[in-house]
């Protein structure tokens, strides 16, 4: 059996992809993920849960949804984000059945552990006429006055992000297409939409692209369309999805990413598959440039060299995979945290990342 990571989190058994439902609640950090607990291969997904003091030692709690409902007979319960409301934790998720397709349906929890779903589910049981069947990930945040939740689809080669509005968590109004684009693939995954001080972010996952997969996009927002200023992909991975944020207790904005890939080979003996990856603190630049740096509860774990690491101007080396640099501006700083089977490294303050599983 390989040996558990020591700093990032990893299923005691089973598959397990996309971070859920990240947030501060009731004195913890909390992470969902996509889970199949059966067999370390992916399956019909269930929502698994972990918590956290610190984001670097993380504590596995019963799964937290089952795809136990008519809505869920097919793929069960896919991607979507987290909501504190009222002293209530709201989840909102994909759920996926025979009958509808891909929906986007509500869970919710007193405590935090044990979740009743919503008689109303789904909320919005069919997908907009410019979307299609793929229509998944709701990511709900609150700013400028309402809810706001995208969610990510595709039409005709084009991925889109969609996006709705509501007061109560409960209604949901359709808005539009947030933003689209044949660049992007034709589909878009796990979209975040924040307000970041003055600035409106809009972060999303491409299919199918072995690095820089994670799109961030800054721009401006009239309420209803977002008009795209800089398109960003400061993470090239290879092992870094699905990324989702939540802002903490002290306001830093949190994003965190699942560390694997579909791809990837089994290490030997493991009986489990994927993890987390290290939390980043998002942050912009006054010259607009997104930093993705390592969460200060990491800085002890921190070093400048490591022998898996080796770079020069133009690449950079990490277990014999090699990646090119592309910073804005000359490279000054070096951050490396190495666990046990998996290595991320930080450029300048995180302009650049990489996130390496070197495991086998």
């Amino acid at each position: 059996m390989p040996k558990r990571l020591q700093y990032h989190f990893e299923p005691q058994r089973g598959w397990m992809n996309d971070p859920n439902g990240l947030c501060f609640f009731k004195g913890r950090y909390h992470a969902f993920f996509q889970h199949y607990p059966y067999a370390p291969k992916w399956g019909q997904m269930h929502w698994g849960h972990a918590v956290s003091r610190d984001l670097l030692h993380w504590e596995e709690l019963p799964i937290a949804l089952y795809p136990d409902q008519p809505y869920e007979d097919d793929g069960g319960c896919f991607s979507g984000s987290a909501v504190v409301k009222d002293d209530r934790l709201y989840l909102f998720y994909t759920s996926v059945s025979h009958s509808l397709g891909q929906t986007q349906s509500l869970a919710v929890s007193g405590d935090g552990i044990h979740f009743e779903k919503y008689d109303g589910n789904p909320l919005i049981p069919k997908p907009p006429a410019e979307g299609s069947r793929d229509f998944r990930d709701p990511k709900v945040s609150f700013f400028d006055g309402c809810y706001h939740m995208v969610c990510g689809t595709g039409k005709d080669g084009v991925g889109k992000v969609v996006h709705y509005c509501s007061d109560d968590l409960l209604r949901w109004e359709y808005q539009g297409v947030l933003a689209e684009g044949v660049e992007y693939g034709a589909v878009i995954e796990c979209p975040d939409f924040f307000k970041f001080g003055d600035h409106y972010v809009l972060m999303f996952s491409q299919m199918d692209r072995p690095t820089h997969s994670s799109m961030f996009l800054t721009g401006a927002f009239d309420g209803e369309r977002f008009t795209v200023g800089q398109a960003q992909t400061p993470e090239a991975g290879p092992q870094f999805y699905a990324p989702q944020s939540f802002e903490a207790p002290d306001g830093r904005r949190i994003v965190i990413g699942w560390l694997y890939d579909w791809k990837k080979e089994l290490d030997q003996g493991a009986d489990y598959a994927g993890a987390l990856t290290l939390p980043r603190e998002f942050s912009i630049a006054e010259d607009g440039t997104i930093r993705l740096s390592p969460v200060r509860e990491a800085a002890p774990l921190l070093t400048e060299r490591d022998e898996l690491v080796t770079l020069s101007e133009r690449e950079v080396l990490i277990a014999g995979a090699s990646f090119p640099v592309t910073l804005p501006k000359p490279l000054t700083e070096v951050k490396i945290l190495k666990d046990t089977k998996t290595v991320e490294v930080f450029l300048n303050g995180g302009e650049a990342s990489y996130t390496l599983w070197f495991g086998k």
